[in-house]
C-alpha cells in the first residue's frame, strides 16, 4: 500500500512541474518584446504571471 501511495505521489509532483514549465514558456512566449506583440502591451504576460504565481503558492502549500 506504501509504495502505490508513493507512486501517486510522484505522478501527482511530476504533473506539478510539468505545468509549472509549460506556464513559464507561456509567461517568456507572451512576453512584448517580439514585434508582433508589442501592440499588446503588459496583458498577456501579466495575466499568465499571475497564473504563475497561483500555481507556485497551491504547489508550495501541497494543494497540486
Amino acid at each position: 500500500m506504501q509504495a502505490r501511495n508513493n507512486n501517486v505521489q510522484e505522478k501527482s509532483m511530476s504533473l506539478s512541474f510539468i505545468l509549472l514549465i509549460v506556464l513559464i514558456l507561456l509567461l517568456i512566449g507572451a512576453l512584448p518584446s517580439w514585434g508582433y506583440s508589442r501592440s499588446w502591451g503588459y496583458w498577456p504576460s501579466g495575466g499568465l504571471g499571475l497564473v504563475l504565481l497561483i500555481v507556485i503558492i497551491l504547489v508550495l502549500m501541497g494543494r497540486i
